[in-house]
């Protein structure tokens, strides 16, 4: 068994402060940041980062979002809010994190799995190609993308794990029917979310 850890979205545009704040965004890119920072040697194989990568995503982006499919304009390619949050980045630019993973160009590509290194490799191939067989995953929203990523690992054939210790969700009532869904798809599922909102 070789087990990477996919960080999802931990950018400055989905903690407080930025354009689609996620309460407790700030607190977990902190908690995950220190949970690498303290991971045992060989706990996980590889650890890759996921960022929404937005050039023109359609009606994704709206002027009255719905905040389940449509959101106000956040993580747009050469923005400030498209970075890493601050209490993350360090960890990346330490070299901690093996790869990222951008998604949603021209599309609103909420899973990791949509997303691909920038010579174009997808996540799953990526994984494949170093013998990864589970995944655990941590990030930001609980009840978005890190649930569609989780989903798709599953799809993947990947035995996905999500540590909602290290999750942030939107909203209470979205955050439970994502934990229902994940637990009904063969997510395994630890700790407790934080949901602020």
């Amino acid at each position: 068994m070789r087990r990477a850890l996919i960080v999802v979205d931990v950018q400055k545009d989905f903690c407080e402060g930025g354009s689609v704040p996620v309460k407790g965004g700030t607190d977990r890119a902190r908690a995950i940041a220190e949970m690498i920072q303290g991971s045992a040697d060989g706990e996980y194989a590889h650890i890759v980062a996921t960022r929404d990568h937005h050039i023109d995503p359609g009606d994704h982006f709206s002027d009255h979002p719905d905040y389940r499919n449509s959101f106000p304009v956040h993580c747009v390619v050469g923005s400030e809010g498209s970075g890493f949050h601050a209490n993350f980045a360090p960890v990346v630019a330490s070299g901690a994190v093996d790869e990222v993973f951008y998604k949603g160009a021209h599309s609103a590509s909420k899973s990791g799995f949509e997303g691909s290194t920038e010579d174009g490799t997808p996540l799953a191939d990526w994984l494949r190609a170093r013998s990864v067989s589970d995944v655990d995953v941590v990030g930001i929203a609980t009840d978005h993308c890190v649930k569609a990523t989780a989903l798709d690992g599953v799809k993947a054939g990947f035995a996905v794990r999500v540590l909602l210790d290290y999750t942030a969700g939107v909203a209470a009532d979205t955050t439970d029917h994502a934990i229902e869904e994940l637990s009904q798809a063969g997510v395994a599922l630890t700790g407790e979310p934080v949901v602020l909102g």
